[in-house]
């Protein structure tokens, strides 16, 4: 049974056996009134897909179908639908739904929202699904979605640019508008990476002196040149004494915390400033005592992902202002999917991986 009433993608059938990719078929929710297909052109390949694979983040359901950085072309509106039309370039990021209805959610918090269903790996509500499918992600023909999370793409960004995007552009956004940053704020970016990279190109163009701290001294030039008019070596013996109470902000974007000697990083910050995480670790952060924010009144956080008045400001500023990320391409396939998971987990890559192709891996 080909679309509508199956998907088929390059799926995971044993966490741990993370390049084993088989093409296979799949059913997508029910398609509801709100809901958008999209067949897609391109997807992203972000860390997450292969935490989540390699069974680094714990238990996830099987056959899995990662990929939350999707960009493609609107094939399907349900009678609902007010801000997509059958033709449009569409992207979607790590969430697919919400519930829309509680303080989170109308708030502009709805990547908070308690009901959320993740892009891959989640059980939808019984009553939005009566089977309560697991959703797949955009390694794949075709991906279903809520109106929502569906974000126009902007004519002036190419479509492999825009998917990285959809996760780990907003993923950093979100923390750098939230905390203010822009003319007059100093911030510190921590790991030149994709999440990394993406950073120092928002804080810049939102007008912040940007600092990157990175254990690679062989990625000044690319920090310099993404936007950020500082660089530190963290592998040097006291890198942090010189930055004693500089920094408004410092966005972690490494997934090595729980490595980090942490009295070090949170020295840097001013009083009552905060250290953000967006790089999230396999393992815990060990021995934190809260002694460790008082002489500066520091603090550390999370965040997830951003909301969709994000997505649509962080896409406006990036066509506005023509920021490109560093990318690099690869065909969709069970070699491509597995090549490029692997490199990521390698730390192989510069600086985000786009799968394209999808037209000679599931037909016209």
């Amino acid at each position: 049974m080909p679309y509508p009433d199956e998907f088929e993608g390059f799926m995971i059938n044993e966490l741990g056996k993370y390049k084993d990719f088989k093409k296979q078929p799949f059913k997508p929710k029910k398609f509801g009134d709100n809901d958008v297909d999209i067949k897609i052109e391109c997807c992203g390949v972000c860390g997450s897909d292969v935490h989540t694979i390699t069974g680094g983040w714990g238990d996830a359901p099987t056959p899995l179908c990662v990929g939350h950085e999707v960009v493609g072309k609107a094939i399907k509106v349900g009678s609902g639908v007010k801000t997509v039309k059958v033709g449009d370039r569409v992207g979607v990021g790590a969430q697919v739904w919400a519930c829309l209805k509680c303080p989170q959610c109308k708030s502009d918090n709805e990547n908070y929202c308690p009901h959320m269903v993740d892009t891959y790996g989640a059980p939808y509500p019984k009553d939005v699904d009566p089977d309560e499918t697991i959703s797949q992600g955009g390694y794949a023909s075709h991906i279903r979605a809520h109106e929502y999370f569906v974000f126009p793409i902007p004519d002036a960004i190419p479509s492999h640019a825009a998917a990285p995007m959809m996760c780990a552009g907003l993923t950093v956004w979100s923390p750098l508008v939230r905390a203010g940053i822009g003319p007059g704020k100093v911030v510190a970016i921590v790991g030149l990476g994709g999440l990394g990279h993406f950073a120092v190109l928002w804080a810049a163009a939102l007008g912040a002196d940007v600092t990157v701290i990175s254990h690679s001294p062989h990625k000044k030039e690319d920090a310099l040149k993404l936007g950020a008019k500082h660089f530190v070596s963290s592998g040097e013996k006291d890198w942090a004494k010189p930055l004693a109470f500089k920094f408004d902000f410092v966005l972690n974007t490494a997934d090595m915390t729980n490595t980090f000697n942490l009295d070090e990083y949170l020295s840097i910050l001013k009083v009552n400033c905060r250290f953000h995480q967006v790089g999230l670790p396999d393992e815990p952060i060990k021995e934190l005592k809260p002694q460790q924010f008082m002489a500066n009144g520091s603090s550390i956080g999370a965040s997830h992902i951003g909301s969709r008045p994000e997505m649509l400001a962080m896409l406006k500023l990036a066509a506005d202002k023509k920021i490109t990320p560093m990318i690099e391409t690869l065909p969709v396939s069970e070699k491509g999917c597995a090549e490029a998971v692997d490199r990521v987990k390698n730390n192989k890559v510069h600086y985000r991986f786009t799968l394209t192709d999808y037209d000679k891996a599931f037909g016209a």
